[in-house]
C-alpha cells in the first residue's frame, strides 16, 4: 500500500513540475490575441477637435499605430508622454491614432486641453470600434503596418523602449515592402 501512495505522490509531484514549468518565461499580462497578422479592422470614425472623419482605408500605405484610451484609466495617463513622444518623433512615417474608450467626449476634451495631444483623437460611438480589435481593457495600443495587417498588440502602459522597438519593427516591415517592389 505504502508504494502506492508513493507512485501517487510522484506523479503528482512531476504533474506539477510540468504545469508550473509551462507557465514560466511567459508573460501572465499577455492576453492571447487572434488577430496578430490578420488585416485590421476598417473603420471610419469622426475626431474629437474637428468632426473630421477619418477611416483606416484612407491611410493605408503608412504604418497606423491606435491607442484606446480613457481619461478615468489611471494607466493611460502613464503612458500618455510616451505616446506624445512617439508621435512627435515618428510621426512623418507613421500615423498615430487615439481612441476614446467608454468615456465621454467632455472628459476627453479636458484631459486634452491640459495634456495636449499631437495626433488625432478618435470618438468610438457605443464602442463597436473597440469591440472589431478585441480590446479588453485599456490602455491597448495596436501596431498596424502599411499594408493594413495588425503585427502587434500591448495591452498594458507602454514604456518608451518597447514603443521604439515596435515602431522600429513596424518601419522595417514597411522598408522591406517597399525593397520586395
Amino acid at each position: 500500500m505504502n508504494w502506492k501512495i508513493a507512485v501517487g505522490a510522484s506523479l503528482a509531484c512531476i504533474a506539477l513540475v510540468v504545469i508550473l514549468a509551462r507557465g514560466f518565461g511567459r508573460d501572465p499580462h499577455e492576453v492571447p490575441f487572434m488577430l496578430k497578422g490578420k488585416p485590421a479592422p476598417d473603420f471610419k470614425l469622426r475626431t474629437l477637435d474637428t468632426g473630421h472623419q477619418i477611416s483606416l482605408a484612407e491611410l493605408r500605405g503608412k504604418p497606423v499605430v491606435i491607442n484606446f484610451w480613457a481619461t478615468w484609466c489611471g494607466p493611460c495617463r502613464l503612458e500618455h508622454p510616451v505616446l506624445v513622444w512617439a508621435s512627435r518623433e515618428y510621426g512623418s512615417q507613421i500615423q498615430f491614432l487615439g481612441a476614446i474608450f467608454e468615456d465621454t467626449e467632455e472628459n476627453a476634451r479636458a484631459y486634452l486641453s491640459q495634456n495636449g495631444t499631437p495626433y488625432p483623437q478618435l470618438v468610438d460611438p457605443l464602442s463597436r470600434t473597440a469591440v472589431d480589435y478585441g480590446v479588453a481593457g485599456v490602455p491597448e495600443t495596436y501596431f498596424i503596418d502599411a499594408a493594413g495587417v495588425i503585427r502587434g498588440k500591448y495591452a498594458q502602459p507602454i514604456d518608451p523602449k518597447t514603443m521604439a522597438a515596435q515602431l522600429k519593427s513596424l518601419l522595417e516591415a514597411r522598408a522591406s515592402a517597399e525593397v520586395q517592389k
